[in-house]
């Protein structure tokens, strides 16, 4: 006689069983999604190469607003250098105001419902004069605006929707420049698909001028010239140079723009001046121009008339400003890692006062930049504005626009969000036309940061990720990796921000961790800060710089749609004893892997928990672990602290069975 107890396996029926199982270790550890080989301009190991390069464009403009009639017209000279191996037979620019009319194609691709992105019912659109080319230090030729040559060696232009093409007869070669000077004019709309406009207020009305002026389409060695047309949605590629603008407007107004007031005495009185170098040593806000003084005509230097400002701003992509004889100012000093300091000012109307207001807008500021320049890289410009108006929440270069109806929370989220891109794609100059997750996405991890180190996390939440799965999964779901005009108006929110995002705090708390994912992250916009990388040079650079092969990752989370459904299978005790050990099964169902945190409570009150590698989900769909119990089994939890948004929440507990023993008599 033989006494044989047997060990039960303490298998869960799930509602899901039938649930056909989709991973495929194969296909989603297979080596060559991410194979980018190098070359001399962009290596394998996601580093600029040794012949990378990147043209330059130089812009020197003049602008005036004609406030009356709701006009801006200016002049843009801009010195472009081709540093590129190619001879250039023409040039692209952007002529981005093209697309504020109903003729355009970001009107006709808006829905009859709208959106925030389209902009219907406005006769607007960029009136170009005349254009003049000069090369070598040759006297500017015109150039006919219906594309035919007057005879000038330079050729002519054509314009098509929001792009224009200056098509040269000699063409511009390996290291040399040319100088393209432009007269323009538009009129202003009044939403601009949310990236600029004029808010009415009772003291005046406050314009937010973006994309106001010809700007130079990106020829880069992935795909040459750059013309994705402006639709809306998509955003903005540009090249690096050194800008001067001078805004003319009247004299009753204050503004605010990209870079460094270079005239400061001209244009504000001396006890403004003053205001601002105190601010320039204080760390607490200091007002430039109160709510008091904005009806005082003592608080600008001249009551008639108009007045020219004057703004430099080097080393960047883009410029933007803000004008308003409504405007409130205040301003305190921004302390960088370097032991350089530059200004940060926010300029909004008195109806954003009060009620956790703009008041605190310059504290946000000043803690966003301080953080970011400390874990990301060094802010580079003076000055960090923050602009109250109708434009929900639009960044460029040292300047912001947002709401001005946004308050506390709201009102730190959007401020924090839009300085973040000041990193993403400011200083690392990504293609936003093509890769929204790029900028949006990277500022949105980098943006929960920020939240939790920000006075002492008065703005944090601990968030469940796993809510989001529905949301990043949604039926007719976007990948990430797409072009933001393709993405579905519904799914840019998850496709562009929060999914990205997301990735980036799975990357680094549960894949890579926190050091090394930090010191990789780093290392990214180091090797590219005024550069223009893809996505591999991210992919590649990550990996070069972690150690590890995330071309799994890639694949699933950025390149695929693919949804993550970790479950736990069941328990089995070996020889049927508890306080001899378990064997716990895990299963993957779903196509994405993920490493495995699975928590463990036992009838003797011991908690533990155990980390698996994404590894285990080389061998196939399911796998199993040794676990040395003590006792009986009371829970298994895969994910307890809800960090993965995973798809299918009843398999994510097991619960395993009494023992039952069995005696077997031969």
């Amino acid at each position: 006689m033989r006494k044989i107890t047997v060990a039960i396996l303490s298998f869960l029926v799930f509602s899901t069983t039938a649930q056909e199982k989709k991973y495929n270790h194969r296909e989603a550890f297979a080596p060559l999604a991410n194979y980018q080989p190098g070359n001399p301009y962009r290596t394998g190991a996601g580093t600029p190469g040794p012949l990378y390069w990147q043209n330059k464009a130089d812009y020197t403009i003049h602008a005036k607003l004609d406030e009356p009639n709701g006009i801006l017209t200016g002049d843009v000279e801009i010195t472009y250098t081709n540093n590129s191996p190619d001879a250039l037979p023409f040039v692209w620019l952007q002529l981005d105001q093209n697309q504020f009319n109903n003729n355009s194609k970001g009107a006709k691709t808006t829905s009859i419902s709208g959106g925030r992105f389209g902009n219907t019912g406005f006769n607007g659109g960029i009136n170009v004069g005349k254009v003049l080319v000069e090369k070598n230090g040759k006297r500017p030729h015109l150039i006919n605006g219906n594309g035919s040559s007057d005879k000038s060696v330079y050729g002519s232009h054509i314009v098509e929707d929001t792009r224009m093409q200056i098509r040269l007869k000699e063409p511009l070669k390996t290291g040399q420049s040319i100088q393209i000077f432009i007269g323009y004019s538009f009129k202003i709309p009044k939403y601009g698909s949310d990236r600029m406009g004029i808010q009415d207020t009772d003291k005046g009305q406050i314009y937010t001028m973006a994309q106001w002026y010809p700007r130079m389409s990106v020829y880069d060695d992935i795909e040459g010239w750059n013309t994705l047309p402006y639709l809306g949605a998509g955003e903005f590629y540009l090249d690096y140079g050194n800008f001067n603008y001078e805004i003319t407007v009247p004299a009753s107004h204050i503004v605010a723009g990209s870079g460094e007031l270079t005239n400061a005495k001209e244009v504000l009185t001396s006890l403004q001046i003053n205001r601002l170098k105190a601010a320039a040593e204080s760390d607490k806000t200091v007002i430039i121009r109160s709510a008091d003084e904005v009806s005082d005509a003592s608080s600008r230097p001249k009551k008639e008339g108009f007045l020219t400002w004057k703004f430099q701003c080097n080393q960047t992509r883009d410029v933007a400003w803000s004008a308003s004889k409504a405007f409130i100012w205040d301003a305190s000093k921004i302390n960088l890692p370097s032991g350089k300091t530059a200004m940060a000012m926010s300029f909004y109307p008195e109806e954003s006062k009060g009620g956790n207001g703009w008041e605190r807008s310059t504290e946000y500021v000043k803690a966003s930049i301080e953080f970011y320049s400390k874990y990301v890289f060094e802010y580079s410009y003076p000055v960090a504005s923050n602009v109250a108006g109708n434009v929900a929440g639009m960044e460029y270069p040292g300047i912001v626009f947002c709401s001005f109806e946004s308050k506390g929370e709201e009102l730190w989220g959007v401020t924090d969000h839009e300085f973040g891109h000041n990193w993403f794609p400011m200083i690392v100059g990504s293609n936003e036309r093509k890769y929204a997750w790029m900028d949006e996405g990277f500022n949105t991890f980098i943006n929960s940061l920020s939240t939790k180190n920000f006075n002492n996390g008065e703005y944090h939440h601990n968030e469940n990720v796993r809510q989001f799965g529905p949301y990043f999964f949604s039926p007719g779901s976007d990948p990430i990796m797409n072009i933001p005009d393709v993405i579905q108006s519904n799914n840019l929110g998850a496709a562009a921000y929060l999914k990205p995002g997301a990735g980036l705090t799975m990357l680094r708390e549960l894949v890579i961790g926190e050091e090394r994912f930090d010191y990789a992250f780093r290392e990214y916009v180091k090797r590219w800060a005024f550069k223009h990388p893809t996505p591999f040079d991210f992919f590649h650079t990550m990996e070069d710089a972690t150690g590890e092969d995330l071309n799994w990752f890639w694949k699933g989370w950025i390149i695929e749609n693919w949804k993550i459904d970790q479950g736990v299978r069941g328990v089995e005790y070996i020889e049927g004893d508890p306080t001899k050990g378990s064997i716990i099964q895990l299963e993957n169902m779903e196509k994405m892997p993920m490493p495995v945190t699975i928590e463990i409570k036992m009838s003797n009150g011991k908690k533990e928990r155990v980390q698996m590698p994404v590894e285990i989900w080389q061998r196939g769909d399911t796998w199993k672990f040794k676990f040395a119990s003590t006792s009986t089994i009371e829970s298994v939890e895969i994910d307890p602290d809800k960090k993965l948004p995973d798809v299918n929440n009843k398999n994510n507990i097991f619960k395993p069975k009494a023992i039952t023993p069995t005696t077997e008599n031969n």
